[in-house]
């Protein structure tokens, strides 16, 4: 028995319990000791009064019983989660392990009975079920799906999968089975409260809150696939200025570099770097700068990186892990120094012009063949710790920024896992099509992202591609993707919209004149109907600012997500556990997005209560039901409630 710590020993079996924050952390291993790694599991936390015995432990409401060696959770007497029993006639048990070819590594499965429960969290998925009970989940990071392996049970406990692994999370009927393909360590947190709030609050102490996002950009953010060049830029920013419109950061996205990994500015594009940043700022506008993982063996940076073991590496052939305008490596985050190295080079590329704001793009990372087992990190191989990188890869600005001085580090990324929040990742969704079916599938991401303790996450306004500019059913639906994300976090205009505008330069491979751009993005650019709607909802933005500034405040102290499912503030409503496409604009604003093309209405469901609608001044008194709203083109429902 350890400090803390329940140790029981089986066969070749080492089990450890313990009392973890206001819950408990699960470890076994079939290896001579655990690994030294807290993964998620890395922030101090109070040491909250526990008990213990020779066959339970109990922290905080959440209790664990061993019962012939199976681990039973409760919470107030009432089992929330308990190991499979499996029949003596089957050879199979809760804890499973599968030793691999490589070294220490083992495949494990952890798994438990099923039960009537409603499931939240996990983080992004493309075919994005909002309850997940019934699904089967990758663990994996891709382009457009995040893996945050931490969920919400309306059984009243919380539970994370403490592990980076690739693996697969299964919410079956049968049986819940968590697995992972390479490992050291079966490694879980749990926890067990009266409500869902609580059982998020206990896990954002043990994982982290997230970093602050400053005022000052809390409105417009301007992006597009992609300004070519510095006068670009700054006729964008111009043309916002002299209609009046005050525009917090402009985002400069890839190619404004000459070879991917050379983190700088092309000169023949970009001449006088300080003189738009000075420019911008005078505007009141911030500067974002695109910055790939990706390394071209033509990259000044590439040698040096190469021999100092900043690359992410292959186990077989080739060393190239992407094959994007030539065969490119990954600089590897997960490395301490190479983090520190890619920062200065960052700081001293970008940050002599004031930049202090990056994109960073591709940061799953997004390896062109997804044999996990092929590619290795300095932390170990990928198949074994793949999760882990982007948050890492944030942590390289954080920690960078952080040590120069920097108040409230925001940096936007493409991935994130467990405690990404707190090195102030701003994550967004990825490259996802511009249709209705897409912008569903979005909210319920929102959703399940804040669940699984992410609250800065957006997604491209509009989608990212297949959005043409003439084409009316997608200016409807940019109208409609406007309206909600300026009920969202951050509210980022961005997509690589069709028709594509020609390289500017002919015969060369390289530099910014090489790539291809997107037709323009800015508010102006989809005809005088949809300006005027935009420009309406912006002004409801730039008038909630106050509120949305509170409402960050709010999630940093507490880890309450500021896209909040229905059923966080109302947990005894059986119906919010289920409604995907509502939520809770902090604890104030219930917000309902039209989804569907030509919709002039959509039925609502208002919780219990006294709401009055954005557009009128009308006090709406609820029992817990349905109404029916109307959505004229210029409106979304949104209720505040009172």
């Amino acid at each position: 028995m350890g400090n803390r710590s329940l140790i029981i020993n089986s066969e070749n079996e080492m089990l450890r319990i313990e009392a973890w924050g206001r819950g408990l952390r699960v470890r076994s291993t079939v290896l001579p000791q655990f690994p030294k790694e807290d993964w998620a599991l890395d922030v101090k936390t109070d040491e909250y009064p526990f008990s213990i015995g020779d066959n339970y432990i109990e922290c905080e409401g959440i209790r664990c019983d061993i019962r012939d060696g199976r681990l039973v959770f409760s919470n107030g007497g009432k089992v929330v989660l308990e190991e499979k029993s499996y029949p003596w006639a089957l050879h199979k048990t809760a804890r499973s392990y599968k030793f691999l070819n490589m070294a220490d590594s083992f495949s494990a499965a952890l798994s438990f009975e099923s039960q009537d429960e409603v499931l939240h969290g996990m983080g992004q998925y493309r075919d994005s079920v909002y309850d997940l009970k019934g699904t089967v989940l990758e663990m994996a990071p891709r382009n457009s799906q995040i893996s945050v392996p931490f969920l919400v049970s309306s059984a009243g406990y919380g539970f994370l999968w403490n592990n980076p692994a690739i693996g697969t999370a299964t919410f079956g009927a049968n049986v819940t089975e968590w697995k992972a393909e390479a490992t050291k360590c079966i490694d879980y947190w749990i926890t067990a409260a009266d409500t869902p709030a609580e059982i998020i609050s206990r896990y954002t102490e043990v994982t982290g809150h997230a970093s602050p996002i400053a005022d000052d950009l809390l409105g417009l953010w301007q992006c597009r696939l992609r300004y070519r060049t510095q006068d670009e830029v700054l006729e964008v920013a111009r043309e916002y200025k002299r209609r009046g419109i005050k525009l917090d950061v402009i985002v400069i996205d890839f190619f404004h570099w000459d070879y991917q990994g050379d983190w700088s500015f092309d000169p023949e594009y970009w001449p006088d770097p300080q003189a738009m940043v000075d420019e911008l700022a005078e505007m009141g506008t911030k500067v974002m700068v695109s910055v790939w993982p990706t390394v071209d063996p033509r990259s000044v940076n590439y040698e040096e990186f190469k021999n100092r073991g900043f690359l992410i590496r292959t186990d077989r052939g080739i060393s190239s892990a992407m094959d994007f305008f030539g065969k490119m490596h990954f600089f590897d985050s997960t490395n301490p120094e190479a983090r520190e190295f890619g920062y200065q080079i960052l700081k001293k590329n970008y940050g002599q012009y004031g930049i202090d704001m990056f994109w960073l793009d591709e940061a799953e990372p997004e390896y062109t063949v997804t044999d996990y087992d092929h590619y290795r990190q300095y932390i170990g191989p990928v198949a074994e710790t793949g999760n882990f990188y982007s948050r890492q890869h944030a942590r390289m600005l954080y920690d960078g920024q952080k040590t120069d001085g920097k108040d409230a580090p925001l940096n936007l990324i493409r991935c994130v896992w467990v405690g990404s929040p707190r090195f102030g990742a701003l994550c967004w969704s990825g490259d996802v099509q511009s249709t209705f079916r897409e912008m569903k599938h979005q909210m319920i991401n929102g959703i399940n992202m804040g669940v699984a303790g992410i609250p800065w996450w957006i997604s491209d306004t509009g989608g990212f591609y297949d959005g043409f500019v003439e084409n009316e059913e997608f200016r409807e639906l940019l109208v409609r993707w406007f309206q909600w994300a300026c009920f969202t976090p951050i509210l980022r205009m961005h997509g690589d919209r069709l028709p594509h505008v020609p390289e500017l330069a002919e015969n060369t491979d390289h530099g910014g004149g090489f790539c291809f751009a997107g037709a323009p993005n800015e508010l102006w650019s989809y005809g005088e109907e949809v300006y005027e709607i935009l420009h309406k909802y912006l002004d409801i933005r730039e008038s909630m600012k106050g509120y949305i500034s509170e409402s960050v405040k709010e999630t940093t102290d507490t880890g309450l997500p500021l896209i909040r499912a229905l059923f966080i503030e109302y947990p005894d409503d059986a119906e919010c556990w289920k409604i995907p496409d509502e939520y809770m604009f902090g604890s104030k604003y219930l917000v309902a997005p039209v989804s569907d093309y030509k919709a002039r209405s959509r039925r609502v469901y208002l919780p219990k209560g006294d709401w009055k609608a954005m557009d009128t001044e009308k006090i709406l008194h609820s029992n817990g039901g349905y109404i029916e709203a109307a959505a004229p083109l210029d409106y979304m429902p949104v209720y505040e409630r009172i």
